[in-house]
């Protein structure tokens, strides 16, 4: 029933998956919380350039990003990451691509969070000496990613589902696969299915986990 798998590394093209999910996370999350910061920071040309920043990656078709990482960032002004190999260069381009984009929304959910924060902390935290960085790491911060796990956990799940993009530059992931398989096999029922199930594999856990993360961690006010 599934000879046409033979030949095929469908595990292999998860587990790309799985990489550019989990680096583009950790990079959209950096990224993203320093946006955060910029964006309610009090010093204008950063508040700025966070403000121009996401409301111009946020309205930019994912797709295009990602190839202006491969055909502007490589073909026209050589970038290649430190390498010169195509599958580890697309590789890093594609998280790159995915990060800039991603980290818009983090940025969006997190500065949603810091604003449920009471004002009246961060105003003791400040009467008590604490420079702005102090309060933004101890008080702020901390209680922001308590209250947006659900709204981060959507991102995510995203995330996982934008790496399918990755694919309009030659990174050999899930969506690269099913292609090659559906142009080469008569089965594109079965194979369709194969490929939303692995995806469902990967994202309803994700989804249930942090979901009662959120619930275990939500801050009661």
């Amino acid at each position: 029933m599934f000879d046409f798998l033979e030949g095929y590394d469908v595990l292999g093209a998860f587990w790309t998956t799985v990489q550019l999910t989990l680096l583009s996370a950790v990079g959209s999350l950096v990224w993203g919380t320093l946006l955060a910061a910029m964006r309610v920071g009090p010093v204008p040309l950063m508040r700025g350039f966070g403000t121009v920043y996401v409301n111009i990656v946020r309205n930019i078709p994912l797709t295009v990003i990602i190839l202006f990482t491969s055909l502007g960032l490589h073909d026209t002004l050589g970038i290649s990451l430190g390498s010169e190999i195509v599958t580890t260069y697309s590789f890093r381009l594609a998280v790159l691509g995915l990060v800039a984009y991603t980290s818009a929304f983090v940025c969006e959910a997190l500065r949603s969070g810091i604003n449920t924060v009471p004002v009246g902390q961060a105003e003791a935290a400040r009467a008590i000496g604490l420079s702005f960085s102090q309060v933004l790491r101890l008080v702020v911060l901390p209680q922001a990613f308590r209250s947006t796990v659900g709204p981060l956990t959507n991102v995510l799940i995203a995330l996982t589902k934008n790496t399918t993009v990755a694919a309009a530059i030659g990174v050999a992931e899930a969506a690269t696969l099913m292609k090659t398989m559906v142009e080469k096999e008569a089965q594109l029922i079965p194979i369709a299915a194969i490929f939303a199930l692995g995806f469902v594999i990967l994202t309803l856990p994700t989804g249930l986990i942090l979901g009662w993360v959120g619930k275990k961690v939500a801050v009661k006010r």
